[in-house]
């Protein structure tokens, strides 16, 4: 598997076009069939214009837009002592602060994307318009944390043109073993890796490409509405059921 970050110009808040920067950028290179490419929500989300001026004044201004953006959350009283991050779920996931950044931010509050599966399909859909390709897949990716490790790593909070899972249900393992549960989480381990190549500062390469994945169905009949429930566990099903419900959650503001 080759994964290639792509250095791009600056995408400059609150609204600039991912679109065109894609264009340009994919010029230089001869994209093959069977791809991923990779996003960063950050750049999908100043497209949308999903950034509010960060202002000074207002003591409690990110807090609120957590609250406002969060499907749940944990005021960060709660958290840990002198922890300053209010912890969240949104869009199913796990994460802090409702997804909302100011790095690379220049004086702005950048929010997750809005619809992020539609994101996925529109940029897909200029790709293979622009460049004529036939089967590849796009993920919008973020860093995240996880539960008692340190350091960020990616995970994908949208994806479009590809099977997300591969399931090994049903087959049997080196010692004859069948398998009852394991499923391969594709669009979170090749998040992963985009992540890792795109990195955190000012590399300013906020698009990856992956080639020669290898075993991944692509087509279009893996779309959103598919999409959207594919990777998603009820809270009642998942093995951390019991962990995640003996916390107190408050719901989030309008949702």
């Amino acid at each position: 598997m080759i994964v290639k970050a792509i250095k791009t110009r600056p995408l400059i808040p609150p609204k600039d076009d991912l679109l065109s920067i894609i264009k340009q950028s994919f010029l230089k290179f001869k994209l093959k069939e069977k791809s991923i490419i990779v996003v960063t929500s950050k750049v999908v989300s100043i497209w949308q214009g999903k950034c509010i001026k960060i202002n000074q004044e207002a003591k409690n201004q990110k807090d609120e837009l957590i609250k406002q953006g969060a499907d749940f959350y944990i005021n960060k009283r709660k958290v840990s002592p002198g922890c300053d991050v209010m912890l969240t779920i949104k869009n199913n996931i796990l994460i802090p602060t409702a997804g909302i950044d100011e790095s690379n931010a220049n004086g702005y509050y950048i929010l997750w994307p809005e619809k992020p599966f539609l994101a996925a399909k529109e940029v897909y859909s200029f790709i293979k318009e622009e460049f004529k390709l036939k089967e590849f897949g796009v993920i919008i990716s973020d860093s995240h944390t996880t539960p008692l490790r340190t350091g960020i790593m990616g995970i994908g909070l949208a994806y479009y043109g590809f099977n997300p899972l591969r399931d090994y249900r049903g087959k049997k393992d080196i010692f004859g073993r069948k398998l009852k549960m394991s499923q391969t989480n594709i669009v979170d381990s090749l998040a992963a890796a985009a992540v890792y190549a795109m990195g955190e500062g000012a590399e300013q390469t906020p698009i990856a490409i992956i080639e020669d994945v290898g075993d991944v169905e692509f087509g279009e009949p893996f779309g959103m509405a598919q999409n959207e429930c594919s990777l998603k566990i009820d809270i009642d099903q998942d093995i951390y059921s019991q962990f995640l419900k003996s916390v107190k959650w408050r719901k989030g503001c309008g949702k």
